[in-house]
């Protein structure tokens, strides 16, 4: 096994970067070839793949067992209860199959001889509670008990060749590099790093390295080094550069101060953090005799939203931003009129801001004053401004120039809920002044948010200002729920009729 990774003369932690997924079948030939129009199979998929493949083989032999019973005993039989005694077992089993692990990847890609007794033991549970489901409904009589007889001696028999010959091809196409995991940053120590390789990653943990950042030596010591500190800015930044879902460490599990320590450093990051088994602990469950039931990585940080929030926030965005637009179009387009009749200058103000995991993006806003600041100096607007125009200060008092982020926000790059973007001059001053101000890139900012309904709009004069924003905007990501962005729009609309601190 091939460390992708080295130290410097200096001892610097170095890194290297791996393309999306290894193309190890490249040479293989595989019956699958995994450069279907550059597209490769998530890991996740491949647990509802068996699956799937378990139900259809169900449904199939309950067809097939009726059959067989019909061919023997020359009855006549009908097809729909036979049909549904196939869908009724198929659902029961996947269930069952889920809750009891038959479908995690990790036993399902070992060899394991205990397959057949856990399939034997699981279906004949099923049976017990099909019949069950019978004798409760009184439909004895609908259904055929020589068909059932048939149905419940064939499954377990194809269901054991059937997760056979899954196994060949989920392995087949794990070593043609077809599957593609988890994106993830690896950081660890030499030692580490060098035990564990790409296709262990993949098989037992569902993760797809996209660079590998190395530590120094391991030295002891109640604080990071500055070779340490300098890695672990190198991970989060190969994190934002290479899109990563996440960041995993590979550290021995006896050096659980340092493990703390840079569990601290990455809080600054929005990504999920993963602690891997070190290498002593992955050598035992590799013992035949040991059992292993799930993967022993641990968890240091979850992300703020889980793939079902994210999703929920993204479908109210997408609904919400389309239906603003159509019905302030003709408010936009009056808008985009009088900015040209007022002051020479485009009818846009564009400027560059951080978004999730300060990935920056450029905002797009009515102009409003003379000035297109977007650098290193941006003044904020104050009071009676004189660099505020006439149609910009009835834009301003009435948020209309914030309208169209509404593109942003079905771009992606902005939500209707969340911390308001700031200048990235802003950011970078702030951010030396206030240790908790990064944590506002956890999530992507918002049109309007928790700080801007709880009157913390306007100009930033005191750094207590701001910090009353921050910690409004930390409130928010830790209590998020749609209800509670539906509260804060309905808010912001009661809001905009006051028009506080808008100038």
């Amino acid at each position: 096994m091939i460390p992708r990774t080295s130290l410097s003369k200096r001892g610097e932690a170095t890194s290297s970067k791996l393309p999306d997924a290894p193309d190890v079948g490249a040479a293989t030939g595989g019956a699958l070839d995994g450069r279907w129009f550059g597209l490769k199979i998530p890991y996740s998929s491949l647990a509802y793949f068996l699956a799937v493949l378990d139900a259809a083989v169900i449904v199939l032999s309950s067809l097939v067992g009726a059959g067989i019973y019909q061919t023997l005993a020359n009855a006549e039989l009908n097809l729909e209860p036979v049909v549904a005694q196939g869908i009724v077992a198929a659902m029961l089993y996947v269930i069952i199959g889920q809750a009891t692990g038959l479908y995690d990847l990790r036993a399902a890609l070992a060899k394991k001889r205990r397959d057949i007794g856990r399939i034997l033991g699981q279906w004949t549970l099923v049976c017990l509670l099909l019949t069950s489901l019978v004798f409760l409904m009184k439909s004895g009589a609908v259904y055929s008990r020589g068909s059932m007889i048939c149905f419940g001696l064939l499954a377990p028999l194809l269901l054991v060749v059937c997760r056979r010959m899954s196994r060949r091809l989920v392995l087949g196409v794990v070593a043609d590099g077809q599957v593609r995991g988890r994106r993830i940053v690896l950081l660890g120590t030499r030692e580490e790093l060098a035990s564990i390789g790409l296709e262990e990653l993949l098989e037992n943990f569902g993760l797809t390295e996209v660079e590998r950042v190395m530590l120094p030596t391991a030295t002891g010591g109640f604080a990071l080094s500055q070779d340490d500190l300098a890695a672990l800015e190198r991970a989060i930044a190969a994190a934002r550069a290479q899109g990563a879902e996440g960041i995993v460490l590979a550290f021995p599990w006896s050096d659980t101060r340092k493990i703390e320590l840079m569990r601290d450093g990455l809080r600054i990051s929005p990504l999920p953090v993963q602690l891997l088994p070190d290498r002593r602990v992955r050598s035992l469950t590799q013992n035949p005799s040991f059992r292993v039931k799930n993967s022993l990585s641990i968890e240091l940080q979850r992300g703020p939203l889980s793939r079902a929030e994210q999703l929920g926030k993204r479908v109210l965005d997408i609904v919400g931003a389309s239906i603003g637009l159509i019905l302030l179009a003709p408010l936009m387009a009056l808008s985009a009129v009088a900015i040209k009749l007022d002051s020479p200058g485009p009818v846009f103000f564009r400027q560059r801001r951080n978004g999730f995991n300060e990935n920056q993006f450029s905002i797009v806003k009515f102009r409003t004053m003379t000035v297109m600041e977007d650098g290193p100096n941006v003044v904020q607007a104050k009071r009676f401004d004189t660099r505020v125009t006439r149609t910009g200060r009835m834009l301003r008092k009435t948020s209309i120039d914030e309208v169209p982020q509404l593109l942003n926000v079905l771009k992606g790059e902005m939500s209707l809920v969340g911390p308001r973007p700031h200048a990235l001059a802003h950011d970078g001053h702030y951010g030396q002044l206030l240790c908790d101000y990064a944590f506002r890139h956890h999530v992507k900012p918002g049109i309007t948010g928790w700080a801007q309904v709880k009157g913390y709009r306007g100009e930033t004069a005191f750094v207590e200002q701001m910090k009353g924003r921050v910690d409004c905007d930390l409130w928010y990501i830790n209590n998020w729920s749609l209800a509670l962005d539906l509260k804060i729009l309905l808010l912001t609309c009661l809001e905009l009729t006051r028009s506080r601190n808008a100038y």
